[in-house]
């Protein structure tokens, strides 16, 4: 087992969490989003079909680049968790019977790159600015 040095460190459990609900929440809204311009009978199960490969993509994603290091890293953890959802997601797409057309295949390289890396960029951003800001009291 790999020892941490001293200025290595863990990131606090909250981080993680937030991380990963974040990350599930935008894959939702992805999928939700895209289904309700199809009229549907049940859109909340047209969203759970669009939605659960890439939900175990990004499952995937974690366990592959192990997100919970450094959930809020750009690169290459939030690169790696965004491009195993869409790899992965495709995939099971195909294996399940649904399409994996062309434009489907951008739209969602696109969103997610804007969901997954987005909220990573805002809050390692917010993140850094909270550590350098100076400590109110006395």
């Amino acid at each position: 087992m790999k020892r941490l040095k001293r200025n290595d460190s863990l990131p606090r459990p909250g981080t993680v969490i937030y991380a990963g609900i974040a990350d599930l929440v935008l894959v939702l809204v992805f999928a939700a989003v895209g289904r309700a311009s199809h009229a549907e009978q049940n859109p909340v199960l047209g969203a759970a079909a669009t939605a659960w490969p890439f939900v175990a993509g990004l499952a995937l994603g974690w366990l592959a680049s192990r997100a919970w290091r450094a959930p809020l890293r750009l690169w290459p953890h939030g690169v790696a968790v965004w491009a195993i959802t869409i790899a992965a997601g495709m995939v099971f797409r195909l294996l399940s019977g649904q399409s994996a057309q062309l434009p489907f295949v951008v739209v969602a390289l696109i969103v997610l790159a804007v969901f997954l890396l987005g909220h990573r960029a805002v809050a390692g951003r917010l993140s850094r600015r909270t550590k350098h800001a100076p400590a109110e009291g006395f």
